[in-house]
């Protein structure tokens, strides 16, 4: 029969639903929820993404705030705007759209946000409250793959879960809510010898190393929960590109019972929760 494909574009809708309501109570109590976005130009696809981001903002009553800055705009230029939007008691909400420019410092740049103003949840000190039990304002990819996972109904304490790729967006904080969850966590990386063998008995298996169909069928349990954070862009034959995950997906649909798709699986559930991020802040 095949796996039960896990729609993050439908989970997103959900999310949105609940958010719409709440950001409508903040209206009626005259608080108004604001995302202010910095975006350096000189990245198309970024420039593309804000203009996506600003369209979805509209359609939940978000105000949507972009800052744009010149792409031969200094490290101190970016560190100056983010610091004039910590000190603005109307913004609640900051996040810098990647990339920045070579010479700009991206790990200074996060660290500046103000922690309770950083709804990606990049700043040092929000992934570090991930270890204390913090769910709110925690990167929001990771957030995303555990709304995934709960979707299926699974009961994680017990359960063995191994999460490929040790990012500190993704792996790490997603290893820690795991953790939380009281799942056998298990995290691998680009040193880790004969990775199958860990996969293999994983009833809960994530891919976030950004390898093009490092997952196969032979490394999945099955029957188990397969999140596939991979987006992985590969010239066809025709010079055309085609979007892909870390997971082969046709082949591992075969053997897992859950399976997320790329695209339509993390990336819409990532903004989803980048927006509930906002919403929490302004909440605040």
């Amino acid at each position: 029969m095949g796996a039960t494909i896990i729609d993050g574009r439908a989970l997103a809708r959900q999310v949105k639903v609940e958010l719409r309501r709440r950001v409508r109570v903040l209206r009626e109590h005259g608080r108004l929820v604001r995302l202010d976005a910095i975006l350096v130009h000189g990245d198309g696809g970024a420039a593309i993404y804000a203009r996506n981001q600003a369209k979805t903002c509209a359609e939940l009553g978000i105000e949507y705030v972009l800052h744009e800055l010149s792409e031969t705009a200094s490290s101190d230029d970016v560190a100056g705007r983010v610091l004039l939007l910590n000190a603005d008691d109307d913004v609640c909400a900051i996040m810098v759209h990647l990339p920045l420019p070579s010479d700009v410092n991206t790990d200074r740049i996060q660290s500046l946000i103000a922690v309770d103003k950083d709804v990606e949840g990049v700043n040092p000190a929000n992934i570090g409250n991930v270890v204390y039990g913090r769910r709110s304002l925690v990167p929001c990819t990771a957030l995303a793959v555990m709304e995934m996972i709960e979707s299926t109904g699974i009961e994680l304490p017990g359960t063995v879960c191994v999460s490929v790729g040790a990012s500190r967006i993704v792996g790490k904080p997603l290893a820690v809510l795991l953790m939380q969850a009281e799942a056998t966590v298990i995290s691998t990386n680009i040193h880790t010898v004969e990775q199958e063998q860990y996969t293999r008995h994983a009833d809960v298996l994530v891919s976030a190393a950004g390898v093009p169909g490092l997952i196969r069928a032979d490394m999945v349990k099955p029957g188990a929960i397969v999140i596939d954070v991979g987006i992985n862009r590969v010239k066809q034959a025709d010079g055309t590109e085609l979007t892909v995950g870390d997971v082969a997906f046709d082949d591992v649909r075969a053997v897992a019972g859950h399976l997320s798709p790329v695209p339509g699986g993390v990336g819409p559930m990532t903004v989803a929760m980048l927006l509930r991020n906002t919403v929490d802040a302004a909440e605040r």
